[in-house]
């Protein structure tokens, strides 16, 4: 049988988001650059932040032609860009005072698949780099990472938003998400909810 979708949050009707979606506006641009492998994932959390901040602007590929014109874009933009990634030569955003009126790059992927868009890609390392101060636990326990500091996208977004617009209330964001971390986890089998919820 073919499964029934919201129009709207375009989830299964059986996991419907939009009782949990609570539009915000940020003054910050969020770009996105994601994965091809993310697009179609169950548990991306894009899909979430998109729902919430509606004008998230994201772009799928891997590669430098996949990203020209959004290159273009940021250039044309006037405004300052900084690449959200921890690295030696990035900054913990709460350490510096950044202009709200910027532009946020991500990249939504695993830690090895965001590496190699950065691998494959030598024009973000010209940008400013930026980080989240360390402390920042994750709510995604419906995705495993090989790191224990990972954060999903969703969350970075909303950490990093907090610490540019501290008036901003991002609430909505982390809401929507734990909902559809939620509703995952009850379309899972009895004895694979169990351990989700219990931590075993």
């Amino acid at each position: 049988m073919s499964r029934h979708y919201c129009p709207h949050c375009r989830y299964p009707l059986t996991a419907c988001l939009c009782a949990h979606v609570k539009p915000i506006q940020p003054q910050t641009q969020l770009v996105i650059l994601q994965h091809p492998s993310e697009v179609e994932h169950k548990k991306n959390s894009v899909k979430v932040l998109s729902l919430v901040i509606p004008n998230t602007q994201v772009y799928v590929g891997e590669t430098e032609a996949d990203f020209a014109l959004l290159r273009e874009q940021l250039m044309d933009c006037g405004c300052p860009v900084y690449l959200v990634y921890p690295s030696e030569q990035s900054v913990s955003v709460e350490q510096q005072r950044l202009n709200t009126d910027c532009v946020l790059l991500l990249v939504d992927g695993t830690w090895r698949k965001a590496f190699k868009i950065l691998q494959l890609n030598p024009w973000l390392a010209q940008l400013p780099a930026v980080h989240l101060a360390e402390g920042y636990a994750s709510r995604y326990k419906i995705r495993k990472s090989s790191r224990s500091d990972s954060l999903s996208t969703l969350e970075a977004s909303a950490y990093m938003l907090k610490a540019l617009e501290p008036d901003l209330d991002v609430s909505p964001l982390l809401n929507a998400f734990d909902a559809m971390v939620e509703l995952r986890i009850r379309a899972m089998p009895l004895e694979v909810r169990l351990r989700y919820q219990y931590g075993e």
